[in-house]
């Protein structure tokens, strides 16, 4: 019987590839909140809740979207993990 092969574009990617994106993304909604405190100082009215919300509200949505965990489609098999055999047990 034939083995069928994994390819590697179907490995999940490695542990410092997830949490450089991780840290990215965190960086990416902490530098947008810097921004809206910024705007805090220069915004007049009632433009000046869009700033505030963002200011108050990235903290948690940039820990929700730093630890979400994208993976990709498909299945991920171990190689070798179930080997068919034929007969009973080998002596």
């Amino acid at each position: 019987m034939k083995q069928q092969q994994s390819s590697i574009t179907a490995l999940p990617p490695s542990p410092d590839e997830e949490r450089h994106r991780r840290m990215v993304r965190y960086g990416v909604a902490m530098g947008i909140r810097v921004a809206c405190v910024l705007a805090c100082f220069f915004v007049h009215g009632w433009w000046l809740v869009l700033p505030v919300t963002g200011a108050i509200a990235l903290p948690y949505i940039a820990v929700v979207l730093a630890n979400v965990g994208f993976a990709r489609p498909g299945v991920v098999e171990r190689p070798g993990s179930i080997v068919p055999t034929r007969g009973g047990p080998q002596p």
